[in-house]
């Protein structure tokens, strides 16, 4: 029987305990497998290759993506590195503007030195992307909408233009999750997630997810999975689990509250901007609307040169200022300091994004306190 989405959540994957019948998954809190004999074992034989507990997190997130293959790591970091391994020297991998600064610094400061090079292009523009694919460049990293000013890629199109450039396509589809945005069935080769964010959804954990259909690319990353061996432990992948089973309902709370937000900040007078794709006025709405149920619940703003920030970060008494997003509870970020303090600031003006610029992961709290909130902050921040 074909299930929805929302059903998935609860019953896709390996979620049942097949020896007790369990309902949840149980934590295998093991490092090794006693073997009947040499060459002789119940599948398992050391927890770094392979752990009943891990198994059922890849298995459920590539059922929710629509994929054959998906691998757990230990941080969303950890998923990109590994992704990343999969090419080698004298190859360049494009990305999109506006990645999460860390994804910017594995490149510039780790892979760099391998002699793997990356350009930062505006993949929104597919015919300017086209004109960069030079011979060395092996792959095109995504973000849709992309951190933090929610640009939006036509994913059907770039991976189009991979196909007929023999490249991989890869997306880090964490701001959407399969909730919203399937990049698999648009044709990208490899989705990744920071399933710490949203797929995690309550701030507790740190995970990341690869998700693949093609058999011989999921055989490459199984083997740098294990041999890297950043793998997600047993008792982080049962939380994981247990948090995906609401995503559904998280997603529809964070989507509402985010546009309502985004509705009455685009109104303020001391917001000089709001970036979220799900405006109508917003630049990429129509691309969004065509390969994402929503906007997804993260949106940025700028506040005006009269207002100081700094002061504005102090003031919220609901909303805290901190790393990360998708959970519960709404978080404030302040990129330039934050997220994309690796990336050099003359690149980073370059991308748009400035010192006024706030980004707001939007919670699932009551959506009238948090404007009230916001509200309070913007006017304590007057100059």
């Amino acid at each position: 029987m074909k299930s929805t989405f929302d059903t998935l959540l609860i019953h896709g994957g390996m979620t049942t305990d097949p020896h007790t019948g369990a309902v949840n998954r149980p934590i295998y809190q093991t490092s090794t497998y006693a073997q009947n004999a040499l060459g002789e074992h119940l599948g398992y034989e050391y927890s770094r290759t392979k752990n009943p507990t891990r198994d059922g997190i890849e298995s459920l997130i590539a059922e929710c993506e629509g994929g054959k293959f998906g691998f757990a790591f230990a941080s969303g970091m950890a998923a990109i590195g590994c992704v990343l391994s999969l090419f080698k020297s004298g190859d360049c991998i494009i990305i999109s503007q506006n990645v999460y600064g860390g994804t910017f610094r594995i490149l510039d400061k780790v892979f760099s030195n391998f002699n793997i090079s990356y350009k930062i292009v505006d993949t929104t523009n597919i015919s300017a992307l086209e004109s960069e694919i030079t011979k060395e460049v092996k792959a095109i990293l995504i973000e849709s909408p992309a951190n933090p000013l929610l640009n939006v890629t036509p994913l059907a199109q770039v991976s189009e233009l991979c196909k007929k450039k023999g490249i991989i396509s890869i997306v880090d589809n964490t701001f959407m999750t399969p909730y919203l945005q399937k990049p698999l069935a648009l044709g990208i080769d490899i989705v990744l997630h920071s399933a710490t964010k949203y797929l995690g959804g309550h701030s507790d954990l740190i995970a990341g997810l690869v998700v693949v259909n093609d058999s011989a690319l999921a055989e490459r990353i199984g083997f740098l999975q294990n041999s890297i061996g950043g793998i997600l432990a047993p008792f982080d992948s049962f939380l994981l689990i247990r948090g995906m089973k609401t995503l559904g309902l998280r997603m529809q709370r964070h989507c509402e509250n985010a546009l309502f937000l985004a509705e009455h900040l685009s109104q303020h007078q001391a917001i000089k901007r709001v970036y979220y794709p799900g405006l109508a006025s917003d630049l990429g709405y129509k691309i969004q609307s065509t390969q994402a149920r929503a906007g997804g619940g993260m949106l940025s703003f700028e506040l005006k040169d009269n207002y100081d920030y700094r002061i504005f970060f102090k003031s919220t008494s609901i909303i805290a200022l901190a790393e990360s997003l998708g959970g519960v509870e709404s978080l404030l970020c302040h990129p330039a300091s934050m997220t994309h303090a690796s990336i050099p600031k003359n690149i980073r003006q370059s991308m748009g994004i400035t010192d006024n610029l706030i980004r707001l992961s939007v919670g699932i709290e009551y959506a009238q306190d948090l404007l009230d909130d916001i509200n309070q902050a913007i006017k304590s921040s007057k100059i």
